[in-house]
């Protein structure tokens, strides 16, 4: 069954902090599932380079396809993706690399063996490994699959790391049986309200509002205030302007969606608040050095009248012409 999972292009971003990073003594690691656009997936690291391939001066990464209970013998999930490896001192510096894969049952995962060399990321000065902490991460956009999305734990549990390795974020929700009329639908995400389903709705319908329902709660738990600028508020905006074309009642959730679009502008100005005290500091540093300067010039400039009076020359105003003999007494 084919699927087209959104119809604008937004990647969906997982990270991932590993600490203590000199000290692993494993050949490859994986990260907890996450789920980005649907569906679920892992990163898989080469802390000290795919050996078996013949990489051992570089890391290697790759993004894996986590398989579902809905994958039949045929899945495909066309995707577009990006992996990270960030610059913990210089965000200009994180590298980024870019590509496509069609992942499926035999070519599950994708990714690069030589990502970056080792000697740059161990490298103290150059910002990758922090206080002994790498941060990787994926950047997904699911084009077209033939595989159900998963409803962000309808029957399939996922661990959704939000950037931490102490952090998780569950979200269990049941998958309605469309035959049976009545019962309303439970989100098990510590959100007490339900959802009602409309009647004789298709299984294929609920699974994809539930799939938007997940991105639009997993985006409301790992964003903070101060990350609603004006792309992260678009993107909860098309997530929430698609999960009403579902026509459910969404009385308990919009509230919080609301309150999440209506801080851009606070936000705007929070930061500008911020950005000013920093100016004023800077230019108060900048104020006790001049004057340092200052104090010191003085001292200089009385040391040369000192020497025109040992020369017995007087001290001229400034302003005075050479030949005028103004001259102070």
């Amino acid at each position: 069954m084919e699927s087209q999972v959104s119809s604008t292009k937004i990647f969906e971003k997982f990270t991932w902090k590993i600490e203590n990073f000199s000290r692993l003594n494993v050949d490859k690691m994986y990260s907890d599932p996450f789920i980005l656009c649907g569906y679920p997936w892992r990163i898989l690291l080469f802390p000290k380079g795919n050996k078996t391939k013949g990489a051992v001066d570089h890391l290697s990464i790759y993004l894996e396809a986590v398989k579902t209970e809905y994958a039949s013998e045929g899945w495909i999930r066309d995707v577009k993706f990006k992996l990270v490896v960030f610059n913990q001192l210089d965000s200009n510096m994180t590298i980024i690399s870019e590509t496509t894969h069609k992942f499926k049952a035999n070519e599950s995962n994708y990714g690069y063996l030589s990502f970056m060399k080792l000697s740059q990321l161990r490298n103290p000065k150059k910002g990758f490994i922090v206080k002994d902490v790498c941060i990787v991460g994926a950047e997904v956009f699911v084009c077209k699959t033939f595989e159900k999305p998963v409803n962000q734990a309808a029957e399939l549990t996922v661990s959704l790391a939000s950037g931490s390795q102490n952090g998780h974020v569950k979200v269990d929700v049941p998958i309605p049986n469309p035959e049976v009329q009545g019962p309303t639908m439970e989100v098990c995400s510590d959100d007490p309200p339900s959802i009602e389903r409309p009647r004789k709705r298709s299984r294929k319908f609920t699974d994809l509002a539930f799939a938007v329902l997940g991105r639009i709660l997993y985006f409301l738990r790992t964003k903070k205030v101060k990350d609603m600028d004006e792309q992260a508020c678009k993107e909860l905006q098309v997530l929430w302007n698609e999960l009403k074309k579902f026509k459910f009642d969404l009385t308990w959730l919009e509230p919080q969606v609301q309150c999440a679009l209506g801080m851009k502008s606070f936000v705007e100005k929070a930061l500008q608040v911020e950005k000013l005290k920093e100016n004023i500091e800077a230019i108060e540093l900048e104020t006790g050095r001049l004057k340092a300067k200052l104090a010191a010039a003085e001292v200089n400039l009385n040391v040369e009248r000192d020497l025109l009076k040992a020369k017995g020359i007087k001290e001229r105003d400034l302003d005075s012409e050479l030949g005028s003999g103004s001259w102070k007494p």
